[in-house]
């Protein structure tokens, strides 16, 4: 994919989106918002794509939304009525919402590899994410009580479903910036890597066991813990019953016995 501010690639059937503003410490201004759907859209349709990996380039992973865009909120949600105003901006936010959902919506899984500085919005982002991983150097903070506003595109809804409502509400409250080791412990990240280099060769580790995976197996495998963290456990288990009940018998449960039991590598149809 050809996008003005991230830099998306394929091989091996692993998508690798980078954001690609460092310059600007890879503030989230429109343009990346827009990118930021459309890749994950793509990552989501093409079959060749079975696992995506988010990174960004620069220093830091990502600094937030960027404050140029805050600054043209206002202009453009303008309107003599003020009540049309007021909607314009919670169609805005809406919008902005959707955009970091794209994540969740892919089918495929999306490992977020995590460097530098992961801020405000940058937070919003990864915690969309299926798993998250970082380098030593990585810090995080919820800055946007910082600008007086209350976060309000994911991380106050996602983050206490993986650290818990205390913390959140400690680290939402104060905006104290947070290390990789405390974001191992509390539970954000899963693993802490030594470097960067080391980061980004771990997690496409990862990716490409995920990779060796039946894709179909891998994308119900997703639908079913997304659905299960906002359902009750009878809705789950009755929807998991109807899915298998429709793609269980595939031809990549075949070819995952007919391999395990030849003791070779399974080979599976994109």
């Amino acid at each position: 994919m050809q996008l003005e501010t991230l830099a998306v690639s394929l091989d091996a059937h692993i998508a690798t989106v980078r954001l690609n503003r460092p310059d600007k410490a890879n503030a989230m201004n429109a343009t990346m918002w827009q990118d930021i759907c459309q890749a994950f859209e793509w990552v989501d349709r093409t079959p060749e794509a079975r696992v995506a990996v988010l990174q960004g380039e620069g220093k830091l992973f990502c600094a937030g939304i960027d404050l140029q865009m805050m600054m043209e909120i206002a202009p453009q949600i303008h309107n003599d009525c003020d009540g049309r105003s007021r909607e314009a901006l919670r169609r805005l936010i809406l919008d902005l919402q959707d955009t970091l959902s794209s994540l969740e919506r892919c089918r495929k899984p999306v490992l977020a590899a995590i460097h530098g500085g992961c801020i405000g919005g940058g937070i919003d982002l990864v915690t969309c994410a299926d798993m998250r991983y970082c380098s030593a150097d990585a810090y995080f903070s919820i800055k946007e009580i910082d600008i007086g506003m209350t976060a309000d595109v994911g991380t106050l809804q996602r983050l206490p479903k993986l650290v818990g409502e205390g913390i959140t509400r400690e680290l939402a409250y104060t905006g104290r910036r947070f290390e990789a080791e405390e974001a191992r412990q509390m539970g954000l990240v899963n693993r802490v890597f030594e470097s960067r280099e080391a980061l980004y060769a771990g997690v496409h580790e990862i990716a490409a066991t995920i990779v060796a995976k039946s894709p179909l197996a891998i994308r119900g495998t997703k639908e079913m813990i997304s659905y299960a963290r906002d359902h009750s456990v009878a809705d789950s288990l009755n929807y998991v019953a109807t899915w298998n009940a429709a793609m269980l018998m595939s031809q990549d449960l075949t070819e995952a016995m007919t391999a395990n039991m030849a003791k070779r590598a399974a080979v599976f149809k994109e």
